[in-house]
């Protein structure tokens, strides 16, 4: 008989008798199977695992506030549930979305009145604490600071930029990892085995669909499940009265394969295709690009990007790539989409490999630098505008020498009140022959001074 994973799921322990009820049913399928201790818990072995410091805070129970930060469907509501259990606090939930300052504090005084009658602690859980404002943040601190109550905030954002530094530094700060996809693969045998899930249903989910599952949700536990109860849910049972999950009901229960691309997904992301292009490598560059496009990335920030890029870091090791980049843009502008990817692909893979050169980047942040600190230079007289009326009595543009007026179309004089160095060229591709141009300038120069020229 081939082997599926509800003969897997049905040995694993301590989910065979747990009784299922009407009011579970009712519940989507991530709900009803909500870990209720650390060993039912899925992933996050890097936070959890014994002598982790997540899981010696929770063992010790010592811990006044925590914030889990991670992509949608790691566990943190989950996890957070559990250490409300394991300390056998009562466990109150919030929303960053809907609720209020009012809200808060009435939480607040009823886990005082809580504490005072029976001693029982409270975790007052915030779920996308990001969404709360600076002040609905604040409003925490006081009773998170006493003990009134045990703060456990999750986001999907970064809470280095979206908690206020007053809760951040009170806090232990924890990021959950996309799960992995043997975590997805357990969560779905013991999905198939555990009697809370399909009540009254025998399950069998063959192999080859829950790899397609675990492949295809990218981490995502509670994707994951939902598929499950879909293909469940939409199939109809055998005539030996067993619902079989093929990979053909998996394929149509999940549809299209989603990308976590949220706002440190989108700035991530774009980190790493900078990056790669930067690193001269056009594959992984080109993998960025791709999902980029598959997350619904706007294709004109992607060109931007581009042509920033273009000047950045390749600048004039070759030129025309701030000239291709710049076309791309134009073209997307003009294409849209879906041809827009061919175009984004081929200014990608030309940045890509094109020879790169940071040079003009940083000769413009050094002169700046001594705009903005240094005392400004004036402009030399025999530099400024002498075509107004009295300009030239003045001095203006009085010995100026036009260099198309001698060999080479180059003459030394001074241009610079002071002496610096800001454009160094490399030697790659086109600029190396800039550099030869721009040393031998700097060469007769040098010449020019020692010989009294030029003054």
């Amino acid at each position: 008989m081939e082997e599926n994973l509800f003969s897997f799921g049905a040995e694993e322990p301590g989910h065979s008798e747990i009784p299922a009820t009407d009011s579970d049913s009712g519940m989507p399928l991530p709900a009803r199977l909500r870990p209720r201790s650390l060993d039912e818990y899925i992933g996050q072995n890097h936070l959890l695992a014994p002598g982790k410091l997540l899981r010696r805070a929770i063992d010790a129970d010592r811990f006044s506030s925590v914030i889990l930060s991670g992509p949608p469907g790691t566990g943190k509501t989950s996890l957070a549930e559990v250490i409300a259990r394991v300390s056998n606090s009562e466990f109150v939930r919030l929303s960053g979305v809907t609720s209020s300052v009012a809200d808060v504090r009435k939480e607040i005084a009823q886990a005082v009145t809580r504490r005072r009658i029976n001693g029982r602690r409270t975790i007052l859980f915030v779920d996308e604490i990001h969404r709360f404002s600076r002040s609905q943040q604040d409003s925490l601190l006081p009773d998170v600071e006493n003990g009134n109550v045990r703060l456990i905030g999750a986001t999907t954002h970064n809470p280095q930029f979206y908690v206020v530094g007053a809760l951040l530094s009170r806090s232990l700060v924890f990021l959950l990892q996309p799960l992995t996809e043997d975590d997805i693969l357990t969560l779905l045998r013991r999905a198939v085995a555990d009697p809370r899930s399909f009540p009254g249903r025998r399950v069998e989910l063959e192999p080859d669909a829950a790899e397609f599952i675990a492949r295809t949700c990218e981490g995502d536990g509670r994707r994951s499940l939902n598929a499950l109860e879909i293909a469940v849910l939409t199939s109809d049972p055998g005539a030996d009265g067993v619902t079989r999950v093929t990979r053909e009901v998996a394929e149509s229960s999940v549809q299209k394969k989603m990308i976590v691309y949220g706002d440190d997904g989108h700035y991530d992301t774009a980190s790493a295709f900078i990056k790669s292009m930067r690193g001269s490598d056009a594959d992984a560059a080109i993998y960025y690009l791709a999902k980029m496009l598959h997350a619904g990335e706007d294709i004109r920030f992607i060109a931007r990007r581009l042509v920033i890029f273009a000047a950045e870091d390749v600048g004039n090791a070759d030129p025309r790539a701030l000239q291709l980049a710049t076309s791309a843009m134009q073209a997307v502008e003009m294409i849209g989409l879906p041809e827009a990817n061919l175009i984004l692909s081929q200014a990608t893979l030309y940045c890509a490999t094109a020879p790169k050169s940071n040079s003009a980047t940083t000769a413009i942040i050094a002169a700046q630098a001594d705009v903005e600190k240094d005392r400004v230079q004036p402009v030399p007289l025999h530099l400024r505008d002498a075509h107004y009326a009295g300009a030239r009595e003045m001095g203006n543009g009085v010995g100026y020498q036009y260099p198309h007026d001698h060999e080479g179309g180059f003459v030394v004089q001074d241009y610079l009140s002071v002496e610096k160095r800001y454009y160094e060229p490399k030697n790659s591709g086109y600029e190396s022959k800039i550099k030869e141009r721009v040393e031998y300038w700097r060469s007769l120069r040098e010449y020019g001074k020692d010989d009294g020229a030029g003054r």
